[in-house]
């Protein structure tokens, strides 16, 4: 007979006990299970921006995503009030006034330490880490949105880049006019009085500009970037850079355009791009001593330029039998000058097409089998696409089999077909390229859905991929012509895979993410950061990299960030500090993935107008 557990009984409490413990681990349980469907269903809201507002809606309401177009008042209210959303971060101060246009490592004041033969001391310098700034760079009072392309070629707001001196130094040669409230570019430069259109349409009769077979060009000494904003039309994504010097703001200019360019120049270190990427270079009176040091600049372009690409060369000292005057120089002078080109070129193996007016055109070697005479081939251990910090050499980067084969197809082709860095096997397999390049077309898709749907809308125009891998992302955006991306591959990645970005008809640059961008501040619409900061987490501090972020992101630009969860979520905290407002969202496989998109939006603020440096 079994035995009867009275109340009183050991037993009989044991038996409620774990009892109790059943139904609080149940509830528990069940706590947390409607906890994360909360949590999931709010994670699905979507964002919405546009120029002037930008909010995003959760099952909890709305938080103010408004923008501020005033004076530094309205700005001290949203430094406030943004500070309060997690009051265990510290806010990151706004820099003084002075530093509106700051670029950390193009500093005026830094470079005047370096030397200045070969204009060494215009090339990058960076700060140690006990002297970058730790506050964020205001925008100038006035500040607004710049026009959407294409507009945006055309017009610029003042109040955005403040700076008259090149309406008046450039004013002859129609770089660009003050009018009210705005710049205009009428698309004039130094060699091409009549336009860049103009210009261009010489450069078509002889070179085959509009049949895809010219797709990535670079401008040495690119001014405003005319020439890049013309050759869009046509078809042609080109790279300018220029240094930041006496031309006050003409690479700032250009990002507010909307058209590629990055400070850069041509003095003792290899250009920041691999070797084969450009299919057409192009110098317009870029004054760039060419012959000098033996040839090491045409040297350099020649690493940069793919096996039958195009050097192009308008101004001093082509067609010196007019000009030689108005140059202010004399005969035997150019006359030199132009004969050691031609001899430098010719020690390239280079082709001379044609010499038509003002411009030159020279085509490089699609091999190297009969280039015996000039300089030295660099030794096969040297890899040409090492291009971070890294001095120019003397010597030619021998063309490898690959490309002594295979033709580029033409774009848009080309952007989907397998590069030769990846048929030839030196980076990945066929296979493992077109998966990448399907993933990304799903990951846009699901951005343009689900985290930012105004992507393909032309709200944001100048965006950069921090981690570009292959290509991807920007291969997923590149059709719609109101948008480019600037690819950054980092250079102490283990795969250099910057070449395949740039055979896929797509620029970018290399890049140490612990060191500032080689651009002005205010310069992109859009950052994309895919495991950006679990790829520094142990190179330097992801305060410092947010920081610089914030320096080239316009008010109201987004960001979107990929990675693990603790890791975003600790990316959250500092965003909060530097007055971004920001939301995660589920991997686009599903809630289960520990891989995570926060998107993040920097509020609009501006410095006061009465401080100074």
């Amino acid at each position: 007979m079994a035995k009867d557990l009275g109340a009183s009984s050991p037993k009989y409490h044991q038996i409620v006990d774990k009892k109790r413990s059943y139904t609080r681990f149940l509830l528990t349980a069940l706590c947390c299970l409607a906890f994360y469907l909360i949590g999931a269903w709010q994670n699905s809201s979507k964002v919405h921006i546009d120029s002037t507002t930008v909010s995003y809606s959760t099952g909890c309401g709305a938080l103010d995503f408004q923008a501020h177009h005033s004076a530094s008042a309205t700005a001290a209210s949203k430094i406030s009030s943004s500070s309060a959303l997690d009051p265990s971060t510290a806010p990151v101060p706004a820099c003084d006034m002075g530093f509106s246009e700051h670029t950390p490592c193009q500093d005026a004041k830094r470079s005047l330490q370096f030397d200045r033969a070969r204009l060494v001391y215009r090339e990058r310098h960076c700060p140690p880490d006990s002297e970058k700034l730790q506050c964020l760079i205001p925008a100038p009072v006035g500040y607004k949105n710049p026009f959407s392309w294409p507009k945006s070629r055309d017009y610029a707001w003042f109040a955005n880049v403040p700076h008259k001196e090149l309406t008046v130094e450039k004013a002859i040669q129609n770089w660009i006019q003050y009018e009210g409230d705005r710049f205009f570019f009428p698309g004039g430069g130094t060699m091409f009085p009549r336009g860049a259109d103009a210009y261009i349409d010489d450069i078509n009769s002889i070179l085959p500009l509009t049949d895809g077979t010219i797709r990535t060009a670079l401008d040495t000494g690119c001014g405003v970037a005319s020439w890049g904003a013309y050759l869009l039309k046509r078809g042609i994504l080109t790279m300018s850079f220029a240094p930041r010097d006496t031309h006050e703001g003409q690479v700032q200019f250009a990002l507010e355009r909307g058209i590629p360019a990055m400070i850069g120049i041509m003095a003792s270190q290899r250009l920041p791009y691999p070797a084969r990427a450009f299919d057409m270079a192009h110098c317009s009176r870029c004054l760039i001593p060419w012959t000098a040091y033996d040839g090491l600049y045409l040297i350099e372009v020649d690493r940069v330029l793919r096996p039958g690409g195009y050097w192009i060369l308008s101004g001093p000292p082509v067609n010196w039998k007019l000009h030689w005057k108005s140059w202010q120089r004399t005969k035997e002078d150019l006359s030199g000058e132009m004969t050691a080109i031609e001899n430098m070129a010719k020690s390239l193996c280079w082709k001379k097409i044609a010499e038509k007016g003002n411009l030159a055109i020279w085509q490089k070697p699609k091999d190297h089998t009969d280039c015996s005479n000039g300089p030295e081939f660099c030794d096969k251990e040297q890899d040409p696409d090492l291009a971070w910090y890294k001095p120019m050499e003397a010597c030619i980067s021998k063309l490898p089999e690959a490309d002594q084969s295979e033709d580029l197809p033409r774009w848009p082709s080309r952007l989907t077909t397998t590069p030769s860095r990846i048929s030839s096997g030196s980076l990945s397999s066929e296979d493992s390229f077109n998966a990448d390049t399907q993933l990304w077309s799903q990951r846009a898709s699901y951005y343009k859905k689900t985290v930012l749907p105004v992507l393909s809308s032309g709200r944001y125009r100048n965006i950069m991929d921090m981690n570009s891998g292959l290509g991807g992302f920007a291969a997923a955006l590149s059709m719609n012509s109101k948008m480019w991306v600037m690819n950054v591959v980092p250079h102490h990645h283990q795969h250099k895979t910057l070449g395949v970005v740039y055979e896929r008809g797509l620029i970018g640059v290399y890049h140490d993410w612990c060191e500032a961008f080689s651009t002005y501040p205010r310069t992109y619409d859009l950052i994309h950061a895919d495991n950006v900061f679990s790829l520094y987490k142990d190179r330097c501090e992801m305060k410092d990299i947010l920081i610089e972020m914030d320096r080239i992101l316009r008010p109201e630009g987004a960001v979107i960030v990929r990675d693990q969860v603790d890791t975003l979520n600790r990316v959250k905290r500092i965003m909060t500090s530097i007055r971004w407002q920001s939301k995660m969202y589920d991997h686009e496989s599903g809630p289960f993935n520990t891989e995570k998109v926060l998107v993040a939006v920097k509020t609009y603020w501006v410095g006061s107008s009465n401080s100074t440096l």
